[in-house]
């Protein structure tokens, strides 16, 4: 009797032996802190852009190709995330990459150690601060000038710094492959249907100097180790763990009464082949799916849309830095602090419209298309509004007083890059160029306040002058109605993100619908994540006036025609957002006429078959009198 009693209520099994992240709430948690990092780890990289750039002297195509390295470890490794899915111990992979992510992280910040101090043009090992700066008669030698110790030491460290970056970026893409496919399947696998979507240097300069270059190693430090921290709880989480949902109702499901059921993931098509058979039919697995036209139209709309963030995203910071004269930091916390929460309300609206209309895969696409309409009719003034390049001595203007030549007798050093701002609103390279011979210093900092006796300033019987600094934009003023502009369009556009993600799952068949969202991040990195970032870097370049020289090598841009920056960035932006438009309307059209042609031959269908049925149908009555 006590042999029936137990073998009827057999006692719970024990608990596993790591209970603690048997839940499956704590790997959601732990999962937001590691795409936090994430995050944190791309916002800042893609902010520190244009202070690498000066730092190391890149040009922005070879800034934009730093930016978007890591798409290629990505690229590579992503396409096999689809056939491993569930066969592999998925916390662990994740922890793994991100500890190699973090790695990355580390090796990005590494140039800084091997560069030693940073050595802005004008500096000099000299006890009076900035007296080679100003015009000097006599002669002086062209080390004196540069004053850049230009070693074979430092040359060779300057050609590793960008291989050094390009490591960093690429260690950053390898190790972020598995973290966004393995965390929402795992996710999906074992929480509960209900809740799975939701879910889901001692420098002597200020950072108001154009030459201002800050601690920008640090953030990657504090960064990378956020990023390894967080990695170290999917070390001890289990491969597979009991389903939210069976916890839940376990009163209502006699079977779990007996113990903890543990559900393993449902392996699709994919998951059934092996890795030769995958690689074999990868190709017509590939082709098959681009054959959708729907499927095709809307993920090129979407590539045209991440090929324009992917532009805004890297050089939006610098665009604004430049166009209005402000500080990299003050740029970085527009883009922070205003566009990037635009968009992201942008998103939760797209998503609220779309539960609350319940929209089909037609309506989708007419909510893109106008979404997308709208955001161009917002984008085109941006191409107005904005600065004309400042009066620079010698390059858009020529100096003064009465000769193109005034800072000859000076030996001004080509390499020399310290603007000034004269007396009379003209912008100078250095205090040389201006022909200024005297400067006078604070006496408290010692920091230099005024320079005096500026022979390429010509204001007759004012005394001429120049002080330390840009000479700043006169339409600082134009910023908030760019801020408000850029706001709305990107809030508008990204509209379109929830409805044309739903449209690309309605449109495929359900057993290749993973293999198809691993296809679109493919052709986002391939097309617009990789590519776009050197175009507009290259765009970029195309605008520079005045290029940096540093032993005897060309550095970062220093000046910008402001008007064809902004003609040329925003163009681009405004020429890949109409592509989103075309091809979402395209979408919206083939998607009508394929569902007419679908309707039509469902009604030929039922015609046949009502024919069928009249026809049969006294045949049977005979048969039945009979």
């Amino acid at each position: 009797m006590a042999a029936d009693n137990i073998e009827q209520n057999p006692p719970n099994p024990p608990s596993p032996p790591l209970g603690f992240f048997y839940n499956i709430k704590l790997f959601v948690f732990c999962h937001g802190i590691l795409q936090l990092s994430q995050l944190l780890v791309s916002g800042y990289l893609k902010a520190s852009i244009s202070t690498i750039e000066r730092r190391y002297g890149f040009t922005s195509q070879k800034s934009g190709l730093f930016a978007a390295f890591n798409e290629v470890g990505n690229t590579v490794l992503i396409v096999f995330v689809s056939f491993f899915g569930s066969r592999v111990h998925r916390p662990r992979f994740i922890g793994i990459g991100a500890m190699i992510a973090s790695a990355g992280v580390f090796v990005i910040a590494l140039p800084h150690f091997l560069s030693g101090p940073y050595k802005y043009s004008g500096f000099m090992n000299s006890t009076k601060k900035n007296s080679s700066e100003i015009c000097q008669t006599k002669d002086l030698s062209n080390s004196d000038w540069q004053g850049q110790n230009c070693s074979q030491q430092d040359a060779i460290v300057y050609k590793e710094v960008f291989p050094i970056l390009l490591l960093g970026q690429l260690l950053l893409g390898v190790g972020g492959v598995p973290i966004q496919p393995f965390g929402i399947s795992y996710i999906d696998d074992f929480a509960s249907k209900r809740n799975s979507p939701f879910y889901l240097d001692d420098i002597r300069i200020d950072r108001d100097d154009p030459r201002w270059i800050g601690a920008w190693w640090l953030g990657f430090l504090v960064a990378a180790s956020f990023l390894f921290l967080s990695s170290m709880p999917y070390l001890f989480f289990p491969r597979t763990m009991p389903k939210q949902e069976t916890t839940m109702n376990k009163q209502h499901s006699p079977e779990l009464e007996r113990g903890i059921n543990v559900e393993k993931s449902k392996p699709d098509q994919m998951q059934e082949l092996t890795l030769i058979q995958f690689i074999k039919s990868f190709p017509n697995t590939v082709m098959r799916t681009l054959r959708n036209p729907t499927y095709l139209l809307v993920v090129l709309g979407q590539i045209n849309l991440a090929a324009m963030l992917a532009g805004l995203a890297t050089f939006m910071a610098k665009f604004i830095e430049k166009q209005f004269t402000l500080t990299a930091s003050f740029s970085n916390i527009m883009i922070g602090g205003v566009i990037i929460p635009s968009a992201t309300l942008g998103i939760m609206t797209g998503g609220l419209i779309m539960r609350r209309l319940g929209l089909s895969v037609r309506g989708s696409a007419l909510m893109c298309t106008v979404s997308v309409l709208v955001c161009i009719i917002f984008a085109v003034p941006l191409l107005f509004l904005g600065c004309p390049t400042q009066s620079i001595a010698g390059l858009n203007i020529s100096k003064q007083n009465n000769s193109s030549d005034c800072s000859v007798p000076c030996s001004c050093s080509d390499e020399a890059f310290n603007p000034v701002c004269g007396s009379n609103g003209v912008e100078f390279r250095s205090p040389c160029h201006a022909g200024c011979k005297t400067a006078v210093f604070d006496d408290t900092t010692r920091n230099v306040v005024n320079y005096t006796d500026c022979g390429c300033i010509d204001l007759q019987s004012i005394p001429s002058y120049a002080v330390p600094g840009d000479c700043g934009s006169n339409c600082t003023h134009l910023l908030l109605p760019f801020m408000v502009l850029s706001s709305l369009t990107c809030c508008i556009a990204s509209l379109s993100q929830t409805p044309s993600f739903m449209m690309i799952l309605r449109t495929v068949t359900p057993e290749y619908k993973s293999f198809a969202l691993g296809i679109q991040f493919m052709l986002f990195r391939v097309l617009a994540f990789l590519p776009a970032p050197v175009l507009y870097g290259k765009a970029i370049d195309t605008t520079c006036i005045l290029w940096g020289e540093k032993c005897g090598k060309q550095m970062a841009c220093q000046y910008y025609d402001l008007d064809k920056f902004r003609q040329r960035f925003l163009g681009l932006q405004t020429f890949f957002v109409i592509g989103g438009l075309v091809c979402f309307f395209l979408s919206f059209v083939v998607h009508k006429n394929t569902a007419s042609k679908q309707r039509h031959i469902n009604q030929q269908k039922s015609l046949i078959k009502k024919e069928d049925t009249h026809i049969n149908q006294p045949l049977c009555e005979v048969q039945h009198s009979s």
